[in-house]
């Protein structure tokens, strides 16, 4: 009745001017026949105003006719039967949310946690929700939050923080399981935070970091072998063929010639098996060449 409150005012108002009309009428020449069709006219009014129920259109009536159930009534307009039928329970049938949290619930590995979540869900079946449990929205949040303590600790830490997705939809499956019979599909649960105490923080980064800096040192390592390895193939070909290391070293001392002052000190012997004479001129008069057109521009 709380759904047509002002419909049902309006029809009894009507019903009472009718009533109250026909009794002034019949009461000129028969009062008590007047009398008698007004209190009939009133019965007849409040009867059409009580059977008249609206359900909106999101919501189920669930009707029960003396104690039993008869039917769901809705969306819309509907009739019931005064005092023979009455609305036991309006069922929401939109997606709606419910956050639930788990407080010091201890991991398998023995770590206290607190973790808020959030869950979506739905009515699919209003007769069993209105019939197999009490309160169903009540009953929802607190199968969910020991569903979540169940989970949390059959879970390692670390497993709880790097797989969410993971702990999401086996926490949907078990919330679906708990909730069939009363009508409600789980849309989705969703963990919001997980905390952990902050010594236990201080300590995983301080792992986390020591982590890293191992990893450098790894990438570094294989760095010195990559590079040692090079450098030992080109030993192996320098001493194969001796005329590729002349040339290479030729080719280190006549970039180091080309710097501006420079000065190379070779060992004889190593001029001589190389012809550094001959390259040494040749890089003195590329030299002298530079300056000269360097003045000439000046």
């Amino acid at each position: 009745m709380r759904r047509v409150a002002g419909v049902q005012r309006l029809i009894f108002v009507v019903f009472v001017l009718g009533a109250i009309a026909t009794a002034a009428g019949l009461g000129r020449t028969d009062r008590v026949l007047g009398v008698g069709l007004g209190v009939v006219i009133l019965l007849a009014g409040w009867a059409i105003s009580a059977s008249i129920h609206i359900a909106n259109q999101w919501e189920k009536a669930v009707v029960l006719r003396l104690g039993k159930f008869r039917q769901l009534a809705g969306p819309g307009t509907f009739f019931l039967l005064p005092i023979v039928d009455t609305v036991a329970d309006w069922i929401d049938l939109r997606v709606r949310s419910t956050t639930f949290t788990a407080e010091q619930t201890l991991t398998k590995d023995t770590v206290p946690v607190n973790i808020d979540a959030v869950l979506f869900w739905v009515v699919v079946d209003a007769e069993k929700a209105a019939l197999q449990v009490a309160d169903y929205e009540y009953s929802l949040s607190w199968a969910a939050q020991t569903a979540l303590r169940d989970l949390i600790g059959r879970m390692m830490l670390e497993d709880m923080l790097s797989s969410r997705e993971a702990m999401d939809a086996e926490l949907k499956r078990l919330l679906d399981e708990r909730t069939g019979p009363w009508g409600i599909s789980i849309q989705s649960v969703q963990i919001r935070d997980i905390k952990i105490p902050g010594n236990l923080q201080d300590a995983m980064s301080r792992a986390a970091q020591a982590e890293r800096e191992r990893n450098a040192r790894v990438i570094l390592g294989q760095a010195e072998v990559q590079v040692a390895e090079s450098f030992l193939e080109a030993a192996r070909l320098y001493h194969s063929d001796p005329v590729a290391l002349q040339l290479r070293a030729m080719n280190i001392l006549y970039e180091g010639l080309k710097e501006k002052a420079s000065m190379i000190v070779v060992p004889s012997e190593l001029s001589d098996a190389m012809n550094l004479g001959t390259w040494l001129g040749v890089a003195n008069a590329e030299r002298m060449e530079e300056l000269r057109r360097g003045g000439d521009r000046g």
